[in-house]
């Protein structure tokens, strides 16, 4: 299993200069405006709606929220070497897995909202999701050909270690307005996922499995409005998080030798791991409510103000991409076999630390610069010129709210 961040949309380096255009009633106001002479362009900029006017501003608890997410994904990869033998270790792993792909999901799908099939989200569709998923996708194949099995397929329709993410998003992202358009769109996309929990049958293809289980943890991001995120950041959430991340690590403890990993993974049937046919549907719905549970206390925590690590948040499709690079590499070479005292105590808190290090290294604006071609490409010239322009389109909150997403 492979966790991963969140909705991929581009955040400029340096900030966005792109405007919000003038919504319709404000240009009625401009209209009327105009036709009053003894209205001074001081009196007018005053009378127009804050909407309408210019604005760039990240929110920062998004981008801090994407950044520790990310961080977690590296140090859950960087567990799964040294976590057989240790049953605190895989308590942490199960806990941090419960919540850490689901805050991706959740986020993602919230800056989806706005997606409508236009020409300039159609471009960001396919240079923020379909690009990097291809480039990827080769790249991870060619790299375990060379270092660990010259046998190994490359096919875009499997998605190998890390990149099912993005197969995964470029499809939910493409059905948002059919989600959108549903009255009660959660329910059938538990459904959806319950039934996929007992469908061994659905194939590999494109992550399918994985698409249709996490399905409605995006949905879930589609229907949460602004005020859902502020209900989560009040202090009487945020002191009833401590006792939820105690309890679900009491449990997590208990649990670590009586339940498989798989779970979390959602990327197969539950005749798959061995179990009953119902025993998918019980898991969806209580792996469902556990991740929404530990996602909310996640959040309340995420600080709220610009940090040190805010602006890494704009880079994590970078870090998300690249990091797994390090981790395989680290296991095909042995480094985990010839070094026992990493399957110690103090080598996982090293492994931990390193992990943490190594993400926030690959998410700076340096590192993003160096592989923006591949991650985050422009390729202008693939598209017509209204793709290319967003016709204006992109500079509105709503298209701001999703280049905040990436």
């Amino acid at each position: 299993m492979s966790p991963a961040p969140h909705g991929y949309e581009r955040a400029p380096l340096p900030r966005s200069r792109e405007l919000d255009p003038v919504p319709p009633t404000a240009q009625t106001a401009s209209a009327a405006v105009a036709e009053t002479p003894a209205r001074t362009a001081q009196d007018s900029a005053k009378s127009t709606p804050p909407a309408a006017r210019t604005s760039t501003k990240r929110d920062a608890f998004f981008d801090n929220a994407k950044y520790l997410a990310i961080v977690l994904v590296a140090m859950g990869h960087a567990w799964e070497p040294v976590m057989e033998g240790s049953r605190a270790t895989k308590a942490l792993y199960m806990v941090v897995y419960s919540f850490h792909m689901p805050a991706f999901i959740i986020i993602s799908g919230y800056f989806s909202r706005s997606y409508t099939g236009r020409p300039h989200q159609i471009r960001r569709l396919l240079t923020g999701i379909a690009v990097p998923y291809v480039v990827f996708e080769v790249a991870y194949s060619l790299f375990k050909r060379l270092t660990n099995d010259p046998g190994h397929p490359i096919s875009l329709l499997d998605p190998w270690y890390l990149t099912w993410f993005l197969a995964a998003l470029f499809i939910w992202r493409l059905t948002t307005p059919l989600w959108l358009s549903l009255r009660h769109p959660l329910p059938v996309a538990l459904g959806i996922a319950a039934l996929a929990s007992f469908a061994p049958n659905i194939g590999e293809d494109l992550g399918l499995q994985r698409v249709l289980q996490f399905l409605p943890l995006f949905v879930l991001g589609l229907v949460l409005k602004p005020e859902h995120f502020q209900l989560v950041r009040r202090r009487e959430v945020r002191l009833l998080a401590v006792p939820v991340f105690a309890g679900a690590l009491a449990f997590a403890y208990w649990a670590a030798v009586r339940m498989q990993n798989a779970w979390f993974y959602h990327n197969s049937a539950a005749q798959d791991q061995g179990a009953p046919w119902w025993t998918g549907v019980v898991m969806t719905f209580a792996l469902f409510g556990c991740s929404v549970v530990l996602t909310a206390a996640f959040l309340s925590w995420v600080p709220r103000r610009t940090m040190w690590f805010t602006a890494l948040g704009a880079g994590t499709i970078c870090g998300y991409l690249l990091h797994g690079f390090l981790i395989k590499g680290a296991v095909y070479s042995g480094i985990f076999d010839t070094n026992a005292w990493l399957n110690e105590p103090a080598g996982r808190v090293f492994l931990t630390l390193l992990a943490g290090a190594a993400m926030t290294l690959l998410c700076t604006p340096p590192v993003r610069r160096l592989f923006r071609a591949a991650t985050e490409p422009e390729m202008a010239w693939a598209f017509r010129r209204d793709a290319v322009s967003g016709a204006g389109a992109r500079g509105t909150g709503a298209g701001r709210s999703v280049r905040q997403a990436e």
